[in-house]
């Protein structure tokens, strides 16, 4: 067995809210700084640098900084967007499908999207948390997949990390593992030789690893080195992007960006619909407009390079790909499930841009 790494790297700097408000030309008023508790903040130097401080509208911005918005009333958001509640074994574990289970091994990120379906989530995991989640997977009948997510794994200790791999490695019926991670892109020193070997080396494995990337401009040299050394270590890689107004809902926008990671060997797997979470109505569009937008991207791009649009709808019954959704009514769409039975979903998004 090959030793733990001694320890993780350190992480580059972050910088600190009043000097990332100051870099930016932003006011900390009263409202942005309780917006701001909607999350935790925290801005990675070299992430943060890649946005132009003097474009107020700037799509790296929009997803970075704390909105006085969302402390608004937000009539569209549900209290469990994706229908995660109720299919919980354990408080870490989610399953919403029979073969695979999701592992949630940290609330922590290295970077806090302002989209993020998670916010608000509990107190971080102990040790005896995972111990017994891990357990809890190991009774469950017929998973074959646990997939780690959060939060970001990857702000994980290697040694923790380790740990856990090794722990789901030992329990006989786990067939693959996946990661979900936006280290490459914020954090992009994270992915180190010893880490990349620990992921390609894993049992079951390789992990397979899925970044998360929203905007063209976060792929840059830094991101594409953690890309090549994990994939020079064996480890496959996915990407999987959410479909953000004022972000990337643009067909060019979303070329460049799945295009770039095809040609850096990264397989665009998921283009998720925006999921109604509270106080994140700014990044949320109409299923309509998506499906405008997909048709134009499947002309620029090349099979391979084109994701799946997909929305996780509150039923808890997991993803389907948009194609499959049928419109019933103004705002309205058949959601077909498995075995004939069939569910609905309310577009929020369509009604408040009719009403503008």
């Amino acid at each position: 067995m090959r030793p733990l790494p001694p320890s993780s790297p350190a992480p580059s700097g972050a910088l600190p809210l009043e000097q990332a408000a100051a870099r930016l030309g932003e006011t900390l008023g009263p409202r942005v700084r309780r917006a701001a508790r909607r999350l935790p903040l925290r801005f990675p130097a070299e992430y943060f640098s890649l946005i132009d401080p003097d474009d107020p509208a700037d799509p790296l911005r929009r997803i970075a900084w704390p909105d006085p918005e969302e402390l608004e009333g937000d009539a569209g958001a549900l209290a469990d967007p994706v229908g995660e509640g109720a299919g919980r074994p354990h408080p870490l574990v989610i399953r919403k499908y029979p073969d695979r289970a999701l592992l949630l091994v940290t609330r922590r990120c290295h970077f806090y999207c302002r989209f993020c379906f998670r916010a608000g989530e509990a107190a971080e995991p102990g040790e005896a948390d995972l111990e017994q989640a891990v357990a809890t997977i190991a009774r469950l009948e017929g998973v074959r997949e646990v997939i780690l997510s959060g939060g970001d794994p990857l702000v994980l200790p290697d040694a923790r990390l380790v740990g856990l791999l090794e722990a789901l490695g030992r329990i006989p019926k786990l067939r693959t593992l996946r990661l979900h991670t936006r280290a490459p892109i914020h954090q992009p020193d994270r992915i180190t030789g010893d880490l990349a070997a620990w992921l390609g080396g894993a049992r079951p494995g390789p992990v397979w690893t899925v970044i998360h990337a929203t905007h063209p401009r976060e792929l840059r040299e830094t991101s594409d080195r953690a890309f090549r050394t994990l994939m020079r270590h064996g480890v496959p890689l996915l990407a999987q992007s959410v479909l953000l107004a004022g972000v990337n809902d643009d067909a060019a926008v979303l070329a460049e960006l799945f295009g770039g990671l095809y040609e850096r060997g990264v397989k665009p797997y998921y283009l998720h619909h925006p999921d109604r979470v509270a106080g994140t109505r700014r990044f949320r569009l109409p299923i309509a407009r998506g499906l405008q937008i997909v048709r134009r991207l499947r002309e620029a791009l090349p099979g391979p390079a084109m994701p799946t649009y997909v929305l996780d709808p509150p039923d808890g019954g997991g993803k389907v790909p948009v194609s499959w959704l049928e419109p019933v009514g103004p705002g309205r769409w058949r959601v077909p499930r498995p075995g004939g039975r069939e569910t609905y979903y309310e577009d929020e998004a369509e009604g408040r841009e009719e009403g503008r």
